[in-house]
């Protein structure tokens, strides 16, 4: 059974993905032929009471990424925040849906046909559990997984997703957004498999798992 944000993205996506990669085979024998963007989607939920907790390190990540790479976040009609960029030479879409995470292929689904992505072009940053809970069985698109940790004795799961950050928890996930960051920029000049390749293994902390595309 797949996720639900695979069945909410999928409608949008899946014609656009066979029409591009025909036109992907057609243009490479072309001296002229075009790169296809980037699409980075950070996963998590708008307001306030989500800010600076576990649930939202994939918008965390996004911000980061796009203020070292000076893009700007505003709002667009496809249901979140958006920005685009070049990022040595190729161009990048960040999006931050928000829509509340199980709702998010309202948002990136409508942006990747827009865009006429297929979905070796696309990368989602989420959570490990929200990973999980939206990817079941589901090796459609690239994704980046952020561990969080886990829970502290008999705590609520949900409640320890909603904690905000104390400060040795705020430096480790920092560093691991930090190295999440060079992870995208590695996708973005040698492909998700050797980002896949490298970050897997080269990592101070394992708070970062990159899964490439299964075509």
């Amino acid at each position: 059974m797949r996720g639900k944000l695979w069945t909410r993205l999928a409608p949008f996506i899946s014609k656009r993905h066979a029409s591009t990669s025909q036109t992907s085979l057609s243009s490479s024998s072309s001296s002229c032929s075009v790169i296809n963007p980037w699409l980075f989607v950070g996963l998590g939920n708008p307001g306030e009471k989500y800010q600076c907790t576990r649930h939202n390190v994939g918008f965390d990540m996004i911000d980061m990424f796009a203020q070292s790479q000076g893009i700007s976040l505003t709002r667009h009609p496809f249901k979140a925040l958006f920005g685009e960029g070049m990022v040595e030479g190729v161009p990048v879409l960040l999006a931050k849906p928000q829509t509340y995470m199980n709702l998010s292929g309202e948002s990136v689904g409508p942006l990747a046909a827009y865009y006429k992505l297929p979905l070796n072009r696309v990368l989602v940053l989420i959570r490990v559990k929200s990973l999980i809970y939206h990817f079941r069985k589901n090796r459609e698109f690239g994704r980046l997984r952020i561990g969080i940790g886990r829970p502290p004795g008999q705590m609520d799961p949900k409640a320890f997703v909603l904690q905000k950050f104390n400060k040795t928890g705020r430096e480790r996930i920092d560093s691991a957004i930090e190295e999440g960051v060079e992870i995208l920029k590695l996708v973005v000049t040698k492909g998700l498999t050797e980002a896949a390749r490298s970050s897997n293994v080269d990592q101070k902390y394992k708070h970062l798992t990159t899964h490439d595309m299964q075509l």
